[in-house]
């Protein structure tokens, strides 16, 4: 670095040589370019991204989200891949999806093009962005280094190496293991989290899929045109206004506006600067019944009208343990495929720990071994039927005529499910890339209902913000067939609400 910025200075500057004669004259590093920058000066403001194997497992198209900068995928994360491709567990299945994508951008590029950079296609005659591989070198004498015992070493390690003989560029270390960006940043590498998925920066800014006022909703209200269709009430009112001067925010279909006169009203649909509300009476909402099961608040109420609507084909539920999201989904699931004939099947699913994903090597049936880890779907089918003369001849009953199908997340992927309802537990343990894949899966006639508590996330790699059940519930809030619904409370037991709230 010395003898490079000796050789800066040491460029003679005299007025009777133009630019052009001087650049020629000049070291590499020094000539301007059409612009007049210098290539040092160039490099200066370049960015190096660095992928750990942790974001290129949540999201498998992540080399395509760095724009113009060049990305660079250590030779230790492909063996990390290489290891984990193999299975059936959407661990698997996302590292050979990252694996084809290197490989299609790579193509026959020869070692030292890899080794520069290889154009990264975007569209049409447009290739910003270059991806390289990374190959491990030995650190100078002086550079320092961490033990490499470990593979996050190995890479921060690189990672300095690289720095060490090109320190004009910034490298920087993408990786969502926060301990990985905090040793990163000890060695004097910039470390930060990946954020392209990532539609929040805060958990309290998602929607709740209501609105709560306070006094009146209709003495904010100065113009409104209510229409009757026959025991249905429909009233249109400006978007404009209701935005700006009753909301403070944008509003979305479904969603809800409740105040604390005891009006509830529906968005059916925003349209040419139009908001139109479905009146609904919160006596008739609170009983509605599904499968014998009443909703205990306004909050269960607004999810289970949603739950019964054939119309709405998406519903995320969230909340604290213990306030009813799945007890409200499966009695709505029930009711709908047993009492409706909605839907010819009930598929329940969830995430498993990795230990777990290779459910083929546990003893039973599919159900059986899905039985630690959807637990929960069974004590709520127990709990719908604990006041019946026999319950557990009613659970057999209810499994087999609602045909209710417990399935591992990991045989989902590829699958079509026709006239269906899709139940996916914990969701708050998915990617994005991951809940993709699974709603996917719905085929003509199919419901998916998602349920999670943001606040208990068992990922080490994801947060409230970066969850799949995040991501997916801010993609569809202008989805005019899916809704939302944050519920409020824990009405399972006096014990539960004291704990969630003091513990």
């Amino acid at each position: 670095m010395e003898e490079r910025a000796a050789a800066v200075h040491s460029v003679p500057i005299t007025s009777g040589k133009s630019r052009q004669q001087r650049a020629e004259h000049a070291p590499p590093d020094t000539r301007p370019n059409s612009t007049g920058n210098t290539t040092a000066e160039i490099a200066r403001h370049e960015k190096v991204y660095v992928l750990d194997t942790n974001v290129l497992i949540h999201d498998p198209n992540s080399l395509l989200s760095f724009e113009e900068h060049g990305v660079v995928v250590p030779m230790t994360v492909l063996e990390e891949l290489d290891r984990l491709k193999s299975g059936k567990s959407h661990i698997a299945a996302d590292c050979r999806a990252a694996i084809r994508l290197i490989d299609q951008i790579l193509g026959p590029a020869l070692p030292e093009q890899v080794d520069a950079g290889v154009p990264i296609p975007r569209g049409q005659d447009n290739t910003l962005g270059t991806l390289s591989v990374l190959m491990p070198r030995p650190l100078a004498e002086g550079e320092g280094a961490l033990p490499e015992h470990l593979n996050d070493n190995r890479i921060i390690n690189d990672i300095v190496s690289m720095k060490a003989r090109d320190p004009l560029r910034r490298y920087v270390l993408v990786t969502k293991d926060i301990n990985m960006r905090l040793k990163a940043r000890a060695c004097g590498i910039e470390a930060e989290d990946y954020h392209n998925d990532q539609l929040v920066s805060d958990i309290r800014q998602l929607s709740r899929g209501y609105f709560e006022l306070s006094g009146s909703f209709w003495d904010r209200i100065s113009n409104v045109e209510t229409e009757q269709h026959g025991p249905e009430t429909l009233h249109r009112i400006s978007h404009g206004l209701l935005v700006s001067e009753v909301l403070g925010e944008e509003i979305y279909p479904n969603q809800f506006i409740i105040d604390e006169e005891g009006f509830v009203g529906r968005v059916l649909s925003v349209e040419q600067g139009v908001v139109t509300l479905r009146h609904l009476p919160p006596e008739s909402l609170l009983e509605q019944q599904a499968w014998g099961l009443k909703p205990m608040n306004i909050h269960q109420a607004i999810a289970l009208n949603l739950l019964l609507d054939p119309d709405v084909h998406l519903v995320t539920l969230t909340g604290a343990a213990g306030s009813g999201k799945t007890i409200l989904a499966l009695a709505a699931a029930i009711e709908m495929t047993i009492e409706h004939r909605r839907y010819n099947k009930i598929i329940a699913t969830r995430s498993t720990p990795p230990l777990a994903e290779e459910h083929g090597f546990l003893p039973g049936t599919e159900e059986e071994k899905m039985d630690p880890w959807l637990g929960a779907i069974n004590d709520n089918i127990e709990a719908l039927h604990l006041n019946d003369e026999n319950p557990s001849g009613s659970i057999n009953y209810v499994k087999e005529r609602a045909n209710i199908q417990f399935k591992a997340l990991n045989y989902i992927r590829g699958r079509s499910f026709q006239k269906s309802l899709i139940l996916i537990d914990e969701s708050q343990n998915l990617t994005p890339h991951q809940m993709k894949a699974i709603v996917t899966r719905a085929g003509e006639g199919s419901k998916v209902v998602c349920l999670g508590n943001l606040s208990q996330i068992d990922t080490p790699y994801l947060s409230p913000t970066s969850s799949g059940l995040t991501y997916m519930t801010e993609r569809f809030k202008g989805f005019a067939f899916g809704g939302s619904v944050q519920l409020n409370g824990v009405p399972r037991s006096l014990l539960a609400e004291y704990a969630e709230t003091h513990l």
